[in-house]
């Protein structure tokens, strides 16, 4: 293996990340109940925690924390139609957080290249490989450009909270959604262009500084999701 792979304590192989997607979102639609939503955001907050990344783990540990004892109190305490608004709302939130959550994991844990040599492997077709490349660097662009635009705003004292819409809506669009749109418009051309630049359009197999193998760590994390998903079907009545 290379040198960039060994500086990594954990790695897992990108086919296996979208596998583990996969089997977060049927985990995730047959859940028996709160509670194993609870454990399987747990799960996928100590995969973070594998890669290093603690704070992320952390918030979306304590947020859906804050979620989950709202949505125990709004079960036990509300009633009538305002009861049945919360809960389905609460009850989308809780299918589609995990998810989320994971995915926000496998992206910022997935460099560009890697991806690309992994589907390239599997024989993925270009329509939807070159879309899911030009996505993953787009992300942390535009969160970049997130962060100059709030420093500037904060230069020109202009609040970047809900109670700054209501109060001055014009200079908060003026300040971050126009900015923010024409930003994202022209990260995306500029990564169009440089993707393409390099080849990303070229039918030869690619190559790739990190060896791209499934291992032992693959292995282990998809046995233990499928587990997981298995005792879910086996408290929910299903197949088991």
């Amino acid at each position: 293996m290379m040198v960039d792979k060994h500086k990594k304590r954990f790695w897992l192989d990108p086919r296996v990340k979208l596998l583990l997607i996969l089997i977060c979102v049927l985990a995730s639609m047959f859940a028996p109940s709160l509670a194993y939503q609870f454990c399987l955001v747990l799960l996928i907050a100590l995969l973070g925690v594998c890669y290093g990344e603690w704070k992320y783990a952390i918030k979306g540990v304590l947020f859906y924390a804050v979620v989950y004892l709202f949505t125990i109190w709004t079960m036990t305490t509300m009633t009538g139609i305002l009861r049945t608004m919360f809960v389905a709302f609460l009850g989308l939130f809780h299918k589609v957080y995990a998810c989320g959550m994971l995915a926000g994991i496998a992206i910022s844990t997935t460099k560009v290249s890697e991806f690309l040599s992994a589907m390239n492997r599997i024989h993925a077709p270009k329509k939807l490989v070159i879309p899911l490349a030009v996505m993953l660097r787009y992300i942390p662009t535009i969160r970049e450009d997130w962060h100059y635009i709030k420093d500037a705003m904060k230069m020109r004292n202009v609040s970047l909270s809900l109670k700054g819409l209501f109060t001055n809506p014009g200079m908060t669009i003026d300040c971050v959604y126009i900015p923010l749109m024409m930003a994202a418009s022209k990260a995306a051309d500029e990564l169009s262009i440089a993707s393409v630049t390099r080849g990303i359009e070229n039918p030869k197999p690619r190559t790739c500084l990190v060896q791209i193998k499934i291992g032992a760590a693959d292995c282990f994390v998809v046995v233990g999701a499928l587990v997981f998903f298995a005792f879910g079907l086996y408290l929910r009545g299903g197949v088991l």
